[in-house]
């Protein structure tokens, strides 16, 4: 009897691969591959599908030779992925250009033409979420504009982890969440036909809705000379990055929250009803009957990683190891670099370093942008609480969880003990987990716990807990300060 699953997650930059032996609840082999994140303009963050199926095929090859496990004894495969990036397809399921990414931010006057045409409440109220930076409405019109050739082309819009199905043999199709946090679709699973009037878009532009767990086709046979898995191998819907990734660290109890540190910053926390709020998103739990009421920031990780760049490409571990040394709060930096999603939802807004003196060093300037990041997930607690939604059990995962200082900071700036997931790798274990439901090798959505293995809990540092709340009011400030002049900014490089 098979008794593994894989699942595949489809990031920002990278893609992960991991081999999961459902019976005995471990990873056996998992495989990363390099994912370029294309901005090559103000606001643009796109995505090349063809290196993420590139990254798919040697990954599965590579957990395949690395595990021994027989190809045979794989009972199905799931993705998952950012969400929601938007990849225009024709009518082979072929991209006709380069994926958008859900931190693009050039459909700036969509989304404002589009607040204006729809009624926000209206807005609000079905489909969870306010019309933003995340919404694809704004992003299809703006294709529909600057590049009509492109949209001539398109048959479907669908997400990143559908994309890979569809290539490795599904028919289209887009995930629940895909279709929720994309304004597209409403919180009872209907099409929101406002935005598809307000936004001149055919009904068939979004292919089928299907719910995670749920069998979306069967892997084809050039898939399976490819990758050396079975032709006819179930292929199974996973779901969104950040909720798969919430759902395998264990974020299924009212009060549980987690922390991702991924290329973006999501911050989610588990509600047993829909938790709506202009100022965040609003996702489906892969439980069925579950929410979760979320944020993700346009930058995390991939702000970290352009800092590294920008700085001479050193190792992470070194420009943490130099950082923590430095004081605490020295500087200021507002992470916008690609505008802001939630809690404010301003394409528009710009980042900015404030506070330098010729003492800073290099150091001083990478510990800002771990300090901005944290600040950012403040700013969402404030909002959740203001919410009335419960927040007592802190978790953090993904790669930047591997940081200590970026942790410690986090506990600091939070003001709570943060519980890394040990050895977790994100949304690509719940993916898998999803794969064993929905081939039956698990019972029930509620296994994920023999999966986890909890570690100590990083406690804040009283000596910084009140330096950090003093910087952090400085921050709000500081970002209410400038906020005029980037929009100032950004109308002109738009000129």
């Amino acid at each position: 009897m098979a008794e593994f699953t894989i699942g595949i997650d489809i990031g920002t930059t990278g893609t992960k691969t991991v081999l999961v032996d459902i019976a005995r609840a471990r990873i056996v082999a998992q495989a990363t591959g390099e994912a370029q994140l294309f901005s090559e303009g103000p606001g643009q963050a796109e995505a090349d599908p063809a290196q993420w199926l590139d990254n798919v095929y040697s990954g599965i090859r590579a957990v395949l030779a690395e595990s021994g496990v027989a190809p045979d004894q794989i009972a199905a495969l799931s993705t998952t992925g950012m969400v929601p990036a938007v990849v225009p397809v024709d009518t082979t399921g072929a991209p006709v250009r380069r994926a958008m990414l859900q931190n693009d931010a050039r459909a700036t006057a969509e989304i404002t033409e589009l607040k204006n045409a729809l009624d926000a409440d209206a807005v609000l109220a079905a489909t969870g979420s306010a019309v933003t930076q995340q919404s694809v409405g704004p992003t299809a019109l703006w294709l529909q504009r600057h590049e009509p050739e492109t949209w001539s082309a398109t048959s479907h819009l669908v997400g990143s982890y559908d994309w890979v199905l569809m290539a490795l043999g599904a028919p289209a199709h887009v995930e629940l969440n895909w279709a929720l946090e994309s304004g597209l679709g409403t919180v009872d699973g209907q099409r929101f036909e406002p935005m598809y009037a307000a936004a001149g878009l055919a009904p068939e532009l979004v292919p089928p809705v299907l719910a995670p767990g749920t069998q979306a086709g069967e892997l084809s046979a050039a898939a399976a000379a490819i990758t050396g898995l079975p032709a006819g191998l179930p292929l199974i819907v996973g779901g969104a990055d950040h909720v798969l990734s919430a759902y395998a660290a264990g974020i299924n109890a009212e009060g549980d929250w987690l922390v991702k540190l991924g290329g973006a910053g999501d911050i989610l926390a588990a509600a047993d009803s829909p938790v709506i709020d202009a100022r965040l998103y609003l996702d489906a739990h892969p439980v069925p009957g579950r929410w979760l009421p979320n944020g993700c920031m346009a930058t995390s990780g991939s702000l970290i990683r352009w800092f590294q760049t920008l700085s001479g490409g050193h190792d992470l571990v070194a420009l943490d190891d130099e950082s923590e040394t430095r004081r605490p709060a020295e500087i200021l930096c507002l992470p916008y670099f690609l505008g802001e999603k939630s809690p404010l939802h301003d394409p528009d807004l710009r980042g900015a370093f404030v506070g330098l003196d010729l003492v800073h060093t290099r150091a001083d300037m990478y510990r800002s942008v771990l300090e901005a990041i944290a600040y950012g997930f403040k700013h969402h607690t404030e909002v959740f609480a203001s919410m009335g939604v419960p927040l007592r059990r802190a978790l953090v995962t993904n790669g930047g969880s591997r940081s200590v200082l970026w942790k410690q900071i986090l506990a600091d700036v939070l003001g709570t003990p943060l519980s890394p997931i040990v050895g977790h790798p994100g949304a690509s274990l719940g993916a898998a987990v999803i794969a064993a439901v929905g081939t039956g090798l698990l019972d029930g959505w509620d296994s994920t716990e023999r999966f986890q293995t909890v570690g100590e809990p990083v406690l804040p540092d009283p000596r910084n807990v009140e330096r950090y709340a003093e910087s952090y009011a400085q921050w709000r400030e500081l970002g209410d300060v400038l906020t005029p002049i980037s929009h100032r900014i950004a109308r002109k490089a738009r000129s």
